[in-house]
């Protein structure tokens, strides 16, 4: 309590003189004041999704699939932790809608698709599952589609190269294809440990210890100094490694691993992995006290994807302080302060700025960056309800297991391999093509008469 209101009187000074009257008003030890502030944000988010309007796609964020799932997944939260049920139905409409064939793969959007995006609507689905959010009758239950997701992205295990690991895309022909990067693994590893301790099926918790043991051998999960690589690649048979830091690749080990240690009764190898992980998880990202997306907070070149990453670091770190208990006293007073900085840059009637750490607003305004601001406001109510944790089927909750869902023979229709010339050159073909196409309609709206003319030329230089 003496912490709380320290920190609330650090807040008030700071705003002294400022003309900050129009900046959330957040008393972090008053439950009253943050439901007020993650319900202003939350209004202002959905304000940008219109998914639930006549004829737009239900659950549909443009141009990234992959960000309703963490919409819905922050909206699930948002209710477990306030009670406000304001969004719950838009919430069901948009997962169910997007969940393809009980694996979150929906035919619309598979060809260029991720694991990782697909994973991320899996962990939205498992969330569902674990604080009993309402299902719909008749509708696939929730751990059933976190479930789908699972048994379709086990099957792409590739062995071709680096032992084992996930590949960061699906597809031969996406960019990234014989990458193998920390989300992929560290995202699927989090799943399988919580389907693990959710169904106490020892199935999904040896695939956990897999996926963690191998990312061990390569730098995306680095046992020596516990620092994250983003990224390795194939060709140099994962020993190369991006070491951009972000946020959501720590938070996906370190849920990950405090489920594992709930799992194990206290599992030495995980108390081991979370105390050094959330070492790094201080040092990195908390150096400012309010947690910072450092790698493109400082230069304000956060794109839209990144602005996200924080709200995953904080209701991750949330989860951990509840079933790993021993960690709470350090990440409690983090999130708080996090929430007591994220309410400095969310001013009235506009979308939260990313710059936690700084006083004034940093003049950005993202429907992702409240997805942050709204995630660290949730997990700040954790402190108000202390019998609060993730449900299992042993203890309360309500989401029937299916094992089998989401499985097909042709889950995956070819055998995970290298990208060969071939594919290069198929896809230099392809994109030259798409391109003369495309200019070739350009050219028919401005004069239809000169496309008879340079639509054929520029079709037959495309063959050639």
């Amino acid at each position: 309590m003496q912490l709380r209101k320290w920190l609330s009187a650090v807040l008030a000074a700071s705003l002294v003189g400022k003309g900050r009257v129009s900046a959330l008003d957040l008393d972090i030890e008053d439950e009253a004041s943050i439901k007020n502030a993650a319900s202003t944000v939350a209004r202002k988010m959905m304000s940008e999704y219109h998914g639930n309007e006549p004829g737009q796609v239900p659950g549909l964020i443009p141009d990234s699939w992959w960000e309703g799932g963490v919409m819905f997944m922050t909206l699930i939260q948002y209710w477990y932790w306030t009670g406000d049920t304001t969004y719950n139905d838009i919430t069901r409409e948009g997962m169910l809608h997007q969940q393809g064939q009980n694996d979150f793969f929906p035919n619309n959007y598979s060809h260029f698709l991720g694991n990782d995006d697909q994973m991320f609507w899996g962990l939205a689905a498992m969330t569902a599952a674990e604080l009993n959010f309402p299902e719909e009758e008749g509708q696939p239950s929730w751990v059933s589609l976190a479930q789908g997701v699972f048994n379709t992205q086990i099957p792409r295990w590739d062995e071709t190269a680096c032992g084992g690991g996930m590949r960061w895309q699906i597809w031969p022909f996406e960019g990234g294809y014989t990458m193998k990067n920390a989300i992929s693994n560290g995202g699927l590893f989090q799943l399988a440990a919580r389907l693990g301790r959710y169904t106490d099926n020892e199935t999904y918790a040896s695939w956990a210890e897999k996926l963690w043991d191998w990312s061990i051998t390569t730098p995306l999960l680095k046992s020596d100094d516990w620092t994250i690589a983003d990224s390795t690649t194939m060709e140099h048979d994962c020993k190369d490694h991006g070491d951009q830091q972000w946020t959501y690749n720590y938070g996906a080990y370190i849920g990950g691993a405090a489920y594992m240690y709930n799992v194990t009764n206290g599992g030495q190898k995980w108390k081991a992995g979370i105390d050094g992980l959330l070492a790094t998880t201080w040092k990195t990202f908390f150096a400012k006290e309010a947690m910072s997306e450092i790698w493109c907070e400082q230069t304000m070149t956060c794109d839209r994807n990144e602005d996200m990453f924080k709200g995953f670091l904080s209701s991750w770190l949330t989860s951990t302080a509840i079933i790993a208990p021993y960690t709470a006293s350090e990440i409690v007073p983090r999130i708080q302060r996090s929430a007591l900085g994220a309410a400095q840059q969310c001013l009235n009637g506009q979308s939260c700025g990313r710059r936690w750490h700084q006083e004034e607003w940093d003049g950005s305004a993202t429907m992702q960056s409240d997805m942050s601001a709204l995630s660290v406001f949730s997990s700040a109510m954790a402190v108000f309800k202390t019998d609060a944790k993730p449900l299992t089927l042993a203890t309360g909750a309500t989401s029937k297991s299916n094992p089998e869902a989401g499985r097909k023979e042709d889950a995956l229709p070819f055998k995970p391999r290298p990208v060969t010339t071939g594919d290069r050159v198929g896809a230099v073909i392809a994109t030259v093509l798409f391109v003369a196409l495309w200019m070739a309609g350009l050219i028919w709206l401005i004069d239809p008469n000169e496309c008879i003319r340079s639509c054929f030329a520029a079709e037959s230089g495309a063959n050639v």
